[in-house]
């Protein structure tokens, strides 16, 4: 990946963009658009499809249509596994005008982005076409005169709503292991980056990707997210976003069909530094990634950090003056550390939660605003309690809030103070006080002397008002079947 490279891409026209439904590239019915603003300068890239109702059932009566007709569900396993297999090969060939035309779109730092977001879901098509054919059913223990059997059957039509922060990695991981078992799917992504899921579909297209299996609708999620969710011919719907939206789907989903609802909402996460942390200077550099990466707007952020007592102040400066040497700005350039807030909007939001704040010791404030792009430099507010406002709500942007700890027990009431649970990190040198925090912390993934990283192998998944369900991994698989079981006398 050289500069002039990426440079090339930046100013490439955009095509169009068009949504996707039985393999045909539509307009809305209606053919209203919404505009698509880039978050590096303000500037126009596109007029997106703004789907209608009509356009959601469109795209749900493809999918069902898939589905019963078998094209995909009842493919042979091998041939399955090889069109996705060669769907990742061609994100991987594509990988960085992807990354580039994503970036465009939700400002996410290059250097982030073209691993996060390609290559990520390019890796995580492959761990589950290699799953396609090792995947079996049971058969239970029973006498001779009795056969019984437990089957895993693809669950149907599956919708799935992602943000706009890894438009492309957590659309993979919803979609790639939905197809795996069979499935047809409708993917809804955000309206604020939806550019490169429709080249990640068309892709999937080129591969050989039957009509109908995998279509997209674009447009606004209080419309078309909604038609997704309370759709009657959906089976499954699975979402990443926010625990508001969350609920209201839930509700969707409770007055319609009772279909199967997956969530995952986001995070508070604690990331904890004991005073017997072999590297503190690495400490140091995790905790400063794990929140200020992507402008702070990942789910897992380490946002809350607690420091035991007796290292706080001069832990506290290590970590300011690392941000303070970290560089905002253009998200295509290779020497910025940190790019743009995904909209204005968004933007405006998270400096409002700093309005009443007093205790910031970095950053904090808007920049760049001569290049028309929405830049804020990183912020560091200290001497925070477990009932404040800004120790409690998620922001999603870049904002790490300090406190301090005095023992174990301490920092582990802190860190489960919340109503959320979906990552923590811990930092010790002792190997039992490791078990112990990662057995006492409740949040679906729990780091040691590390932030992040976690491969396909694992899953991700939150405790308390974080969601339900698993991402990543086999376990994810189950989200998308049904279990029957037969019983064969003899």
């Amino acid at each position: 990946m050289r500069q002039n490279e990426i440079d090339d891409l930046r100013v490439r026209l955009v095509s169009p963009p068009k949504m996707i439904i039985g393999g045909a590239s539509v307009n809305a019915v209606s053919e209203a658009v919404l505009d698509v603003v880039s978050p590096i300068d303000g500037s126009l890239l596109a007029k997106l499809p703004d789907a209608s109702e009509a356009d959601v059932a469109d795209a749900v009566a493809a999918a069902r249509r898939a589905f019963e007709t078998g094209s995909w569900a009842k493919m042979a396993p091998a041939a399955r596994k090889k069109i996705l297999l060669d769907w990742a090969q061609l994100i991987d060939d594509h990988a960085l005008e992807l990354a580039v035309l994503g970036v465009r779109d939700n400002g996410t730092e290059i250097s982030m982005a073209i691993k996060a977001e390609p290559m990520s879901a390019a890796n995580t098509i492959r761990y589950y076409a290699e799953a396609i054919d090792k995947i079996y059913g049971e058969v239970a223990p029973t006498d001779a005169s009795t056969l019984a059997m437990i089957l895993k059957e693809p669950i149907g039509v599956v919708g799935a709503i992602v943000p706009w922060n890894f438009p492309l990695m957590i659309s993979a991981w919803k979609i790639a292991p939905a197809l795996a078992m069979g499935n047809s799917v409708v993917l809804k992504p955000s309206e604020i980056a939806s550019l490169s899921a429709l080249r990640l579909v068309e892709l999937a297209h080129e591969a050989g990707l039957p009509d109908g299996v995998l279509n997209v609708v674009t447009g606004q999620g209080a419309v078309a997210g909604q038609a997704l969710a309370r759709s009657m011919d959906v089976d499954s719907l699975v979402f990443t976003g926010s625990g508001r939206v969350g609920r209201l789907l839930l509700e969707h989903a409770a007055q319609t069909n009772l279909k199967r609802v997956y969530l995952e909402l986001g995070g508070k996460s604690p990331h904890v530094v004991f005073e017997d942390t072999d590297d503190l200077e690495a400490a140091a550099q995790a905790v400063v990634a794990g929140i200020f990466r992507n402008s702070g707007q990942v789910c897992i952020a380490g946002s809350r950090l607690l420091v035991q007592n007796s290292i706080h102040d001069a832990f506290v400066e290590k970590i300011v003056a690392i941000t303070q040497t970290m560089r905002v700005g253009d998200p295509l350039s290779l020497a910025t550390q940190i790019g743009a807030m995904s909209s204005e909007a968004h933007l405006n939001r998270v400096l409002q939660s700093l309005e009443s704040v007093k205790s910031i010791v970095a950053g904090g404030d808007r920049i760049l605003t001569e290049t028309g792009g929405y830049y804020m430099r990183p912020a560091i507010v200290t001497n925070m309690g477990p009932e404040d406002r800004l120790v409690q709500d998620e922001v999603f942007g870049p904002v790490l809030t300090v406190t301090r700890f005095t023992s174990e027990k301490n920092a582990i009431d802190l860190a489960n103070a919340t109503e959320l649970g979906l990552s923590a990190g811990v930092w010790t040198s002792q190997l039992s006080r490791a078990h112990r925090m990662v057995s006492a912390l409740r949040a679906g993934v729990v780091h040691v002397n590390t932030y992040g990283g976690a491969d396909n192998t694992v899953p991700l998944g939150g405790y308390k008002q974080s969601g339900n369900g698993q991402d990543k991994s086999l376990h994810a698989l189950d989200k998308y079947v049904n279990t029957k079981t037969a019983w064969i006398k003899l």
